[in-house]
């Protein structure tokens, strides 16, 4: 059943809830939702809909904010309408959801490409009670920030068009005036070390796909001398087809990582969906070690046991890339990898789609360098080449 479409306000502003439309054929799931968003007082519910034709029709009057779209649905599915619905409102933030599979998986991945925000698998099973509990907890959590970022991110677009300095610091406010990749004016960055990098480790989350694509796509060289290993917050089945898309794009070989496999340059590791990634040194040689302990800082996958086992077996060669993502996962690991003698470089905000886990460690001190993704790539390959 539709619920009555809520016309837009004439005097919305930032302070205004996030407005959310569900896209679900499934009567079921579009109910669980919409209890779930009803019950968060910074949330609105402004539709909830069967199929996507419904949301092409109703997209501008309804004018959410995000819109939850299922992928599979008769007619016109979540991939085919994805497009249409951003070329009505081209700032809209839209999550996929899907069941599970191997297909849904590589479609959101694909989806991302096109213009989704981000994604989010379905539990498999209604009786898994923690389980549900983790899925609310993190579907409640994408809506938010990534609406929040969406309405500042138009404000600060609306601001500008008209002049205003306050739209210049919208998205970024504590940012300093001086250029491109400046890092903010409360952020003290440590001196790059002196010892040149030896291995390039990555933790991700929200945005990470996006960001991971366009930094593979440009250290081809720097990964020929290097091994990197990647924690990026993702279920299983989606690990495995993003490593397979990060093979094709940086043109080297990258898989799950396996448990007891040997560490060498030339390859890239991706931390398995579940399952902690974790480094160690048998008779001399690093060897990846996989364990299935309790998630930590909600994540499993989790970006902590990565940098803080790297801290111990390669110390001053290690250094560690915070891309963009929701939460504090990583600045465990990060502290533990600087006091090895190890380098933080972390994402910006502007080019991040959530300034949570970058923004955590360059708020803790713990970076090198605050810069744009577009910047990461070439002081990486600089650094990791023996120069500044």
């Amino acid at each position: 059943m539709n619920v009555a479409v809520a016309t837009k306000s004439s005097a919305a502003t930032i302070t205004r809830r996030v407005r959310v439309m569900i896209v679900d054929d499934a009567v079921v799931v579009r109910g669980l939702f919409a209890r779930w968003i009803e019950a968060e007082p910074d949330l609105e519910l402004v539709a909830s809909l069967r199929c996507a034709r419904d949301a092409l029709a109703q997209i501008e009057r309804a004018d959410p904010d995000v819109v939850l779209l299922d992928i599979e649905m008769p007619e016109l599915d979540g991939l085919a309408a994805l497009p249409l619905l951003l070329a009505k409102k081209r700032d809209l933030v839209v999550i996929m959801a899907s069941t599970l599979t191997r297909r849904n998986a590589e479609i959101s991945l694909r989806a991302l490409a096109l213009g989704a925000t981000d994604y989010i698998p379905k539990p498999s099973s209604s009786g898994d009670a923690a389980g549900a509990q983790a899925f609310r907890r993190e579907l409640i959590e994408k809506i938010r920030h990534l609406g929040l970022r969406g309405k500042r991110l138009r404000l600060g677009s609306s601001m500008r068009a008209r002049g205003g300095e306050a739209g210049r610091a919208i998205l970024s406010p504590a940012h300093k005036r001086g250029g491109e990749g400046a890092a903010p004016a409360h952020v003290v960055l440590r001196p790059m070390p002196v010892t040149p990098p030896r291995v390039l480790l990555i933790g991700a989350s929200t945005g990470g796909p996006q960001a991971l694509n366009t930094l593979m796509a440009q250290l081809g060289g720097l990964i020929e001398r290097a091994p990197v290993l990647i924690t990026q917050h993702m279920p299983p089945t989606f690990t495995a087809i993003l490593a397979e898309h990060l093979g094709r794009i940086s043109k080297h070989p990258a898989h799950e990582a396996r448990d007891g496999e040997e560490i060498n340059a030339g390859t890239i590791y991706i931390a398995p969906g579940g399952k902690h990634m974790r480094v160690a040194r048998r008779d001399g040689t690093a060897v990846i070690a996989i364990d299935n302990g309790e998630p930590v800082n909600f994540c499993k996958p989790s970006v902590d046991p990565l940098f803080a086992s790297a801290a111990q077996v390669w110390g001053s060669w290690a250094l560690g890339l915070m891309l963009t993502g929701m939460g504090a996962d990583g600045s465990r690991g990060s502290q533990a990898l600087v006091a090895a003698g190890g380098c933080i470089i972390a994402q910006d905000e502007a080019s991040s789609v959530v300034w949570g886990m970058p923004g955590h460690v360059a708020q803790l001190g713990l970076c090198s360098a605050v810069l744009p993704l577009k910047g990461i790539a070439g002081k990486l390959t600089r650094l990791f080449g023996g120069g500044a």
